[in-house]
This record gives structure tokens, sequence and C-alpha cells, in this order.
């Protein structure tokens, strides 16, 4: 029979964790053959969410908890889930019920067919803000156009993993972690599963437009130097046509003589360069933020309380 761990990362999920539960398991009583166990990871939540998990955990056996020390964020709980699992199989989703449990048999499936994941992509984002949604297909075309690893449009962190691939996502320990592209670089043969974008029925998301930004930004930086080169490009093209603008003047006032200077066109030449400047050292910015946080090789997590018998994976 076949081990599967289903890492589940909760932060604030105290209203719909226990429906999170009995919905999925729903699900999973249906497939023979497959032994499932639930690692429920605790990411700093304010809310009742840990007692949530330890009532659960007395009901039900195949329930296990992690429990940090403070909020380290979403990458750090499924990086924590990945590392305590010892399941053949691994399995990725949330606890809003936005990751549809009906899908996993399908997937599993997958897996039976020879594929080392199956993972699920969302084929629309209705409910979402117009805004929100046109940012984030902007996202994933800017990141397969600068990067080297291709991302499905629309690919969620909802998955299954063979232990061969768990165990290649481990050995990419960086801090600063961007799971999908993570996912994308290990390589390996992945069957994706489209579904309709489902909105969250209990409870509010805890993503922000502001947030989401920056994890974009994390995620480009993450995996490509194109934002580099494009600095370098810039630098280049506008010295060329600083060199050429300085000769142009000089030719024309050898011959016109020497023009009263405008101020409009002096003021707008400083506030482009300005803007340059502040826009390329911004990009070094991130890319020394990325240096600066693998340097000071922090732990990714920190494990306050867990019901699990091996503490140090």
């Amino acid at each position: 029979m076949n081990t599967v761990d289903i890492i589940v990362p909760c932060y604030n999920e105290e209203e719909g964790l226990s429906v999170f539960y009995q919905e999925t398991q729903k699900v999973l009583d249906t497939i023979p053959n497959y032994q499932f166990t639930f690692l429920l990871i605790n990411d700093g939540s304010r809310d009742g969410t840990l007692d949530v998990m330890k009532t659960l955990a007395a009901e039900h056996a195949n329930v296990k908890f992690l429990s940090f020390s403070r909020n380290f964020g979403k990458e750090a709980a499924m990086y924590a889930g990945l590392t305590y699992s010892v399941g053949d199989l691994v399995i990725i989703m949330d606890a809003d019920l936005q990751h549809p449990p009906a899908m996993i048999p399908d997937m599993l499936g997958g897996i039976e067919e020879g594929y080392d994941c199956c993972a699920a992509r969302r084929s629309n984002r209705e409910g979402e803000s117009k805004i929100r949604s046109a940012f984030s297909n902007l996202f994933y075309k800017l990141s397969n156009r600068m990067t080297d690893v291709r991302m499905a449009q629309g690919a969620v962190d909802f998955r299954i993993m063979t232990r061969q691939v768990v165990d290649s996502i481990l050995k990419l320990s960086e801090v600063e972690r961007f799971s999908k592209g993570i996912f994308a670089w290990v390589g390996f043969n992945t069957k994706w599963y489209p579904y309709e974008n489902i909105e969250r029925a209990i409870g509010t998301t805890k993503w922000s437009f502001w947030g989401l930004f920056k994890y974009a930004i994390g995620g480009i930086t993450s995996f490509s130097i194109s934002p580099l080169r494009l600095v370098t490009g810039m630098g280049c093209f506008i010295s060329l046509f600083a060199f050429l603008y300085i000769v142009i003047t000089l030719v024309k006032t050898m011959i016109t003589g020497i023009d009263v200077p405008g101020y409009v066109t002096l003021l707008s030449a400083v506030l482009f360069l300005g803007g340059i400047i502040e826009l390329s050292i911004g990009i070094l910015g991130e890319y020394i933020a990325h240096i600066y946080m693998e340097a000071k090789d922090r732990p990714i997590f920190i494990v306050k309380e867990t019901n699990l018998d091996r503490k140090n994976p």
C-alpha cells in the first residue's frame, strides 16, 4: 500500500480547517490501496488554528501537525512539510478548499500512468478583480520570457509528487523561496490538470495585492538575471543617446552659435535620467537583498510544537 502525506499550510484557518478535513477525507475514503496522512502546518496563526489541529489530531490517527514559533510564510510552511514528510507520495494543497479535493483521484491516476508530478492550474480567474487577474497573467508571461524555467499559465501549488521529486526539491534549500519556480526548475515529467477557479467559502484570503506583487518580484529575481541585463542595456542606450546628442549640439553650436538653453528640455532630461538611476538601484537592491538573506544562513522555519515522533527530520 502506497503512503501519501498531504501537506496543508495553515495561517488563521480556524473557521474552515475542520470542514477542509471532513470534505477531503470523504474523497480519500473512496480511494483504495493508499494510506493518507495529513500533515498540518500552523504558520504562526493568531487565532485558534492550533487548537483545531490538536482536536483533529486527537480524534483522527491520520492527522499530524507542526506549529511554528511565529509566522514564517507559506513558502516556509510548504518546505517544512516536505522536510518532515516520509510518504511515497506527497500532496500539497491549501486549507481553504480552493484546491478541489475531488481532483485527487485523477491526479493519483496520473502518477500511476508514470508521471513524476501531477499539478493543477487554474483555467480562469473568475471571482477575482480584473486588475489582479491582469497582473497575474502579466507575471506568468514576464516570468516565462525572463527566466529559464517555464511555468504553466495559472499554475498553483496544488500537486502530487513522487518521493524522488520531493527529495530533489529539498536539495534547493535557499531561504528566499519561490516554490512555483522551484517546482519547475527541478524538472521531471509533469501532467497538468486545469480547473475552474473556486472562491473561498470560509474565511478571508491572507494575500494582499502588495504581498502578491512582492512575491512576484521575488520570484522573477530568484530565477533570472534578465533585470540586471536590462539595466545594462538601458545604460548603454542612454550613454549612446547622450553621446549622439553631444555631437549634434557641438556641430549645431559651431554652425549657428549658442542657443538659449531650454528649461523644459533640461528638466525632462534630468527627471528621466533620475528615474532610470532609481530604477537601476532598485533592481540591484533586489539582488543584493537576496544575497544578504542567503548569507545570513538563518533557518527557514522553527518548530515550536508537534505531535510527530520524528522531531528532527
